[in-house]
């Protein structure tokens, strides 16, 4: 074949590419700085998806679940025998692994595999799987067979991790009601039915455009949003709009009541608590917080109050200057700060703190970059490499997908990370954190390497040049690959409790506190650097960058606490039957939130986040609590310390939830985890963060002066 010139020019810039790449000092970034390719297979032998040989091809999944209920038979029949010669808890978590091993690879490759059969045997396989689950919770012979356990123990010698992972067992056994009579058990599955069905019906309404007629929008603002023949559609809250017309008109139309999504909210709260009460909870918060870190949703309420308490004052002061920048910006001198402002002028702070416009930074943040600075991290924290291997024909779902080995320098392998970070067509436009196989110590004495999938939305990488990463994408990459250390840095007995299968209010501190990592000039200045000239980002430009992160911080955790509060007020009790789920967030929002209510808003409609965390909203505010008392006391000092770095992993990431995480707590940071401390920690770190909100306000006003 001739080549034109276009194409020589091509393949002399390709060149030149490959060259810039392979100055990166290590292995890993020149990987990750190249786009990735899958070799040509010449032994056309395939070793099947994460080198299973069942999936070799799609039908590879219906003699997984056909093997996995063989297994289930067998497992059953061991935990009910008689002649039973091992732990009860050791039985059951050999059950939950092969379930989990199908279930969590299944619902992977439902949602990520680009080709339709595989997707279509995956979901097959779930179905097969939750069949499964289902007959496992009406098995009364097995239930009493471990409920005999654990009210009189085992007549095999147990420990304390060993009663705690059956307790959870046992508790997750009884979410179904098997406990109970007949007649109440049949309750308990006919509402978790419902409130399944009513959860989707208000999750689907919660992102449905608002249609409202031309004639009832202002003229002036309607130019703003997309028309369908009379009427307009409002399908968000246009927060970026510098326009605050428009911000006002998105946030009073998007956020109208709707009669239809508060009864489902209605009878979504009220099938929970009828859940509880029948199972014998006093509210569904008391039966959510069940083997929580905080335990009981008296401390909840006890921790947002203190907080609330302590973060007034503090909120307060960022919006006096959200509302001096809202005045300076319109030119009106008696402009107030309203509930459609926070976000654009947190937004606006943050370009004018950076004082450059954020794609400024790009070039210092390549993809493969930021992997060498994660792998810098591991390196000093825990003696651990992260390696790209090379992949075997048919282990990888698409084409463009990484594989990294965590290696610890004296202990060797630990487990295979794989990066899915590409967009394409039909993926989930989410990152998140995949377990594919937990960690477990087998019957051999030897260790079941975890096995993750982290996944992001990243542009297409193009032989123009790596994958450049914002300052917020370089957090979210941070924050994932937290979790996924926390399921490579586990070494529990049971997978049931490996990594991140802990406790909602616990399972986000260790991506949080990575976070931490990512904030810190120490830790960004051992890897930000240009990608074509090598040169490291400037101090000036890591100070602006660090600061920019830290702007608003009062205001938005009271947010937070004002959206866990009304979470928690929904989960606290019946739903009264009068009124609308509005008058609960007018009272929550008084005392919670120092901007007002705007009449005739009903935000919480749009607040899809009540079903997937019903009562446990808070959790998120607990983690971050918790990752900051943790960097403050270990790392704030010196983030690339090993010592603390071990004393983490040992005392931390190495339980997972085999031990409770309050415990685990109390223990690695000596004091009691009461509500009066973990709100101290966060308000510490707030008022360090407001004097530099302080300086930079300063500058910015006087500017826009």
């Amino acid at each position: 074949m001739i080549r034109t010139g276009k194409n020589r020019v091509a393949k002399s810039l390709l060149y030149d590419l490959r060259q810039s790449v392979s100055t990166w000092s290590t292995p890993l970034a020149t990987a990750f700085n190249s786009p990735p390719y899958n070799k040509i297979n010449f032994t056309r032998n395939e070793s099947g998806l994460f080198r299973l040989p069942e999936l070799r091809s799609f039908e590879g999944f219906y003699l997984l679940r056909d093997n996995v209920a063989n297994k289930t038979d067998e497992l059953i029949t061991e935990a009910i025998s008689k002649n039973r010669d091992r732990k009860m808890v050791e039985i059951f978590d050999e059950l939950s692994d092969s379930l989990c091993k199908v279930a969590d690879l299944a619902e992977f490759i439902r949602i990520a595999h680009p080709k339709n059969k595989y997707c279509q045997a995956a979901e097959d396989a779930c179905i097969t799987i939750s069949r499964i689950v289902e007959n496992l919770n009406t098995h009364k012979p097995l239930y009493m067979a471990l409920r005999n356990v654990v009210d009189n123990g085992d007549y095999v010698p147990t420990t304390d991790v060993d009663k705690h992972v059956s307790n959870l067992f046992l508790f997750d056994f009884e979410q179904s009601g098997i406990h109970l009579p007949e007649e109440q058990r049949q309750k308990v599955v006919r509402l978790n039915e419902y409130i399944l069905q009513l959860g989707q019906k208000f999750m689907a309404g919660a992102v449905q455009p608002s249609i409202i007629r031309r004639t009832e929008v202002p003229s002036s603002v309607r130019s703003y949003f997309p028309s369908e023949g009379d009427n307009v559609l409002v399908s968000g809250l246009y927060t970026n709009s510098s326009s605050a017309e428009a911000r006002e008109a998105a946030y009073r139309l998007f956020l109208k009541p709707s009669e239809q999504q508060d009864q489902l909210l209605k009878d979504l709260l009220m099938c929970r608590h009828e859940l509880a009460r029948t199972c014998g909870f006093e509210t569904y918060g008391h039966r959510a917080l069940n083997a929580s870190t905080v335990e009981h949703p008296r401390m909840v309420r006890e921790f947002l109050d203190e907080l609330s308490h302590g973060l007034r004052s503090r909120a307060d002061a960022d919006f006096r200057i959200m509302e001096k920048m809202k005045r300076q910006h319109s030119g009106i001198e008696t402009a107030r700060l309203a509930a459609w402002d926070p976000p654009y002028f947190t937004s606006l702070m943050e370009r004018k703190s950076l004082k450059a416009n954020t794609s400024e930074f790009l070039p210092y943040f390549s993809l493969g970059g930021c992997m060498e600075g994660i792998d810098n991290l591991m390196r000093s924290l825990y003696g651990i490499s992260l390696k790209n291997t090379e992949m075997e024909p048919g282990e990888a779902w698409n084409n463009d997908i990484y594989k990294i080995s965590v290696m610890h320098e004296t202990e060797g392998l630990l487990g295979y990370i794989y990066c899915d970070f590409f967009e394409r067509n039909g993926k989930p436009n989410q990152d998140c954190h995949f377990t594919i196989q937990g960690g477990k110590t087998l019957t051999d004495g030897t260790y079941q390497m975890p096995i993750v999938v982290v996944m992001l939305n990243l542009s297409q990488p193009h032989w123009t040049g790596p994958v450049l990463l914002s300052p917020s994408r370089v957090d979210n990459l941070f924050h994932e690959m937290g979790h996924a250390m926390h399921s490579m840095l586990a070494r529990t007995k049971y997978q049931h409790v490996t990594g991140t299968r802990c406790s909602t209010d616990f399972a986000e501190v260790p991506s949080v506190l990575m976070e931490y990592f990512a904030n810190d000039p120490r830790v960004l200045r051992t890897f930000a650097r240009h990608f074509q000239t090598q040169k490291p980002i400037s101090d000036d430009m890591l100070q602006r960058l660090c600061a920019s992160k830290r702007l608003f911080s009062a205001s938005e955790t009271q947010l937070q606490v004002f959206y866990s509060a009304l979470d928690h007020e929904y989960h606290s009790g019946p739903v009264p039957r009068n009124g609308s789920t509005t008058d609960t967030l007018v009272d929550v929002q008084t005392k919670y939130y120092s901007l007002p209510y705007v009449e005739n808003t009903a935000w919480q409609l749009r607040f899809s986040h009540l079903v997937g965390y019903g009562a446990k909203y808070y959790s998120y505010l607990i983690s971050k609590t918790i990752a900051s008392w943790i960097w403050q006391t270990y790392f704030e000092d010196n983030p690339l310390n090993r010592e603390s770095g071990e004393k983490y992993r040992r005392e931390i990431l190495a339980h997972g939830g085999g031990i409770p995480s309050k415990q685990l707590v109390t223990n690695f940071l000596n004091r009691n985890m009461t509500p009066q401390i973990l709100a101290q920690s966060l308000l510490h770190e707030i008022d360090a963060n407001n004097e530099i909100v302080q300086d930079i306000s300063k500058s910015v006003l006087s500017t826009e002066s």
